[in-house]
């Protein structure tokens, strides 16, 4: 039987995912002298005590979200913005190429500028999957 004082003596603490590269999210936060059973509980071992004071402060400390771990500590964190596959920006771009497109010629039944079309078709082969050698977006015509 898990006994809250003996095995979590400072009663308060942080979990992370202790196998994560730091810094990395705070993912709970566990009160164990008030926990009816500690059976969900991570070991002791792998979690940061956290004190009374900082434990009370729910403005700036224990938050639900963007607080970090890093070297044992608790720190600010925001957790990084994976960036947008280039083949989901051409999508993007399309959409909004064609939009531009259709307003300056396409409704007035003008001709389309070759550079318009040239652009709309590179976007289109990256959104599509047909260029799989392009590494960024190509220059929107002015």
């Amino acid at each position: 039987m898990t006994d809250a004082k003996t095995d979590y003596p400072d009663r308060y603490y942080a979990a992370y995912d202790t196998t994560a590269s730091q810094p990395t999210p705070v993912t709970g936060w566990y009160d164990t002298g008030s926990m009816s059973s500690l059976a969900a509980v991570p070991p002791a071992a792998s979690l940061i005590p956290v004190s009374a004071a900082d434990w009370a402060n729910t403005i700036s400390f224990r938050l639900p979200s963007g607080r970090g771990v890093l070297n044992g500590k608790i720190i600010d964190y925001t957790a990084p913005v994976p960036p947008v596959p280039l083949v989901t920006q051409a999508q993007n771009a399309l959409v909004v190429a064609r939009q531009t497109v259709w307003g300056n010629y396409g409704a007035l039944n003008e001709p389309t500028p070759e550079a318009w079309v040239t652009y709309l078709k590179a976007l289109r082969a990256i959104a599509e999957g047909q260029d799989t050698t392009s590494t960024t977006l190509p220059e929107a015509p002015a």
